[in-house]
């Protein structure tokens, strides 16, 4: 839930200034546990790819919100078709994503943690730098979710401070992407040592498979 309610902000907009009611809105969406952060999650424990993989979550949130701001929102609120599209696309895309997490914890290997992406050859590496990088943007960009926090909800809360303030709230959300994605994925990288073992890797697979197909079935089955 949104520190701010959709309710809440534009009446409590003259006491807060934009910024702080964008960076507090934006903060209480993000925050909350879902696909996007326990991939980030995920990589900053393997210490593989971090900061390409964070830099895609907090520039994709960066674009979305000032096509939110800019109006964008107001299109696909006249169209939900376009977004019960992607609420499908994302749904598949999860179920996907956590019967593979799944089938890890049901196998888990050992892990070097340190020495990840060490010592293999330069193929490998882009090879495994692009599916890194691929997944973080299937993951963002195949959520329903994130177009409804970022284009909609944000985008219709920024309107409510006019010009140039929409602009200011707007910098205040992405600001609290901008400290919440390298927080997690490089925080994450600090907890490596204790996951080197295969039954540490099932744990962490096991609950990053579950909460996913959780987070399918909520997008199947809104309430």
């Amino acid at each position: 839930m949104p520190l701010l309610s959709p309710a809440l902000s534009p009446a409590l907009s003259p006491a807060l200034s934009p910024a702080l009611a964008g960076f507090g809105t934006g903060a209480g969406l993000i925050v909350a546990i879902g696909a996007q952060n326990a991939f980030v999650l995920r990589t900053g424990l393997a210490r593989t790819w971090v900061l390409p993989v964070v830099l895609v979550c907090l520039v994709s949130d960066a674009v979305l919100i000032v096509a939110g701001v800019a109006g964008i929102g107001a299109v696909t609120a006249r169209a939900p078709w376009v977004l019960e599209v992607v609420r499908w696309l994302g749904v598949a895309f999860l179920v996907g994503y956590a019967l593979l997490a799944l089938r890890r914890a049901a196998r888990p290997a050992a892990l070097a943690i340190g020495d990840v992406g060490e010592g293999v050859g330069a193929a490998a590496a882009t090879r495994s730098a692009r599916r890194a990088v691929l997944t973080a943007v299937a993951l963002t960009w195949l959520n329903p979710h994130v177009y409804l926090d970022t284009m909609v909800l944000i985008g219709s809360l920024a309107a409510t401070y006019g010009d140039p303030g929409r602009w200011t709230f707007g910098a205040g959300a992405a600001l609290a992407s901008a400290v919440w994605f390298p927080l997690i994925g490089f925080g994450a990288m600090r907890l490596g040592r204790f996951l080197t073992r295969p039954a540490a890797w099932r744990i962490v697979d096991s609950v990053i498979g579950i909460q996913l197909l959780v987070v399918a079935a909520a997008l199947a089955y809104p309430t």
